[in-house]
């Protein structure tokens, strides 16, 4: 089944991860942009969160486990939140430095919410599959 709408959530989650980051810098310094590939911890921590997100695609058959691989997900991209927020606050300290903070520092928060949304509806599945074996 993988035409759900929660398959859906999961791929825009997946393109939040795996695509946009290479299109928008996370901030800019001294009029020159920095992309997620030029620090190993956000490459890592990108791959992984685009790794979750196939996974649980994968998985539509288990829906427990999609379940688990998206709060996985939404920890990971948590994480990832909060190093860009203490990125941008060391680096605004700074007066000789003119940065500029990015769209792509906003692409963790895209990327949770499409997360959120995709566990709602996994669990309204598992809630429909259980009343319905219940009734059985």
């Amino acid at each position: 089944m993988i035409q759900r709408i929660q398959s859906i959530y999961l791929f825009f989650a997946f393109v939040t991860t795996a695509i946009l980051p290479f299109l928008f810098p996370l901030w800019t310094i001294n009029d020159k942009d920095f992309f997620f590939m030029q620090d190993q911890v956000y490459v890592v921590l990108f791959g992984l969160s685009t790794t979750l997100s196939i996974v649980s695609i994968i998985s539509f058959k288990n829906r427990k486990n999609q379940f688990v691989i998206g709060r996985l997900n939404i920890i990971l991209n948590l994480i990832l939140l909060g190093l860009f927020v203490y990125r941008s606050l060391n680096v605004s300290g700074e007066a000789e430095i003119v940065s500029e903070k990015g769209i792509g520092m906003f692409l963790p928060i895209v990327t949770i919410v499409l997360l959120v949304l995709a566990n709602k509806a996994i669990k309204k599945d598992e809630d429909l599959v259980k009343s319905v074996d219940r009734l059985r």
